[in-house]
């Protein structure tokens, strides 16, 4: 007997797809290029459980990946500058900002994508605003989607006006380390995002907190701040239990109004995952 095995992906596309994002995601300033430091990686939960026990050395590899191009870059630049100007303006080196990659992969337990061999790539290229501004961070996400084709959309997420009012500011660490963001809008949206899930504030941590987490809103009249959770796993506000901020129907989920009044200063907790410090200025 005679067994057929399906044509699999090599484990090695995932690499070029994030390499191939990272190209197209570099931004160019005057003395130099910059590229996205973040990158996470959907494919499906059958290729994820697949993978899962080479996630190591896969990302260890996506790492190795980015410093070779980041090398391979930086020298064309350096043979450019020396052949001379006949060839042209010598781009800027290319660098990393955050010093460090930050790889990962996950399974897509949304149905995102349609078929198994799909990837997604999500990248973001954070650069923060401008001190004087008291902005939160300027965020480029570009999405490279590899079915039977190639696909990418690009979305910039800039603050508020060029002289925001800044209401309040979060304090959190997640798998990448410490962060602060300064909240400047009036609805600010926290969890894990992905392609279909842009959120103002993203945390790298597990599923258990979700894409779409919760809700930080601003009442425009009164100036109060509201916290409406609309997560699977919970919110919490000081260690009470958020009531959840949506209902479900056969529809998907719809929001009911329920949101938690924000005290000046608070401890919100996502999934007992991720805690965030809260305070109102």
């Amino acid at each position: 007997m005679i067994t057929m095995h399906r044509a699999r992906r090599p484990a090695g596309d995932l690499i070029e797809a994030i390499v191939d994002n990272m190209r197209a995601n570099l931004e160019e300033l005057r003395y130099t290029t910059i590229a996205p430091s973040r990158y996470t990686v959907y494919v499906s939960p059958a290729e994820y459980a697949r993978l899962e026990g080479i996630l190591p050395r896969l990302q260890s590899e996506t790492v190795r990946a980015l410093n070779e191009e980041l090398e391979r870059h930086n020298r064309r630049g350096r043979i450019r500058k020396a052949v001379g100007p006949l060839l042209g303006r010598s781009r800027p080196p290319l660098e990393n900002p955050d010093a460090v990659w930050h790889v990962e992969f996950l399974p897509d337990l949304d149905d995102e994508l349609k078929h198994e061999q799909d990837i997604v790539v999500h990248s973001e290229l954070v650069l923060p605003a401008a001190p004087e501004l008291g902005a939160g961070e300027r965020t480029r996400r570009v999405t490279t989607r590899r079915s039977q084709r190639t696909t990418m959309t690009a979305q910039t997420i800039e603050p508020a006006s060029a002289t925001p009012v800044v209401y309040g500011h979060l304090v959190y660490e997640d798998r990448t380390g410490p962060h602060r963001y300064e909240i400047v809008l009036e609805s600010t949206t926290i969890g894990r995002g992905g392609t279909m899930y842009p959120v103002s504030v993203r945390v790298m941590t597990s599923d258990d907190v979700s894409r779409e987490h919760a809700r930080i809103r601003r009442a425009a009249d009164t100036g109060d701040v509201f916290l409406i959770d609309l997560s699977t796993h919970g919110t919490t506000v000081n260690g009470r239990a958020v009531p959840k901020g949506f209902d479900e129907d056969g529809t998907g989920k719809r929001e009911n109004g329920a949101e938690a009044r924000l005290p000046p200063r608070a401890r919100i907790g996502l999934a007992d995952t991720v805690f965030m410090d809260f305070e109102r200025l």
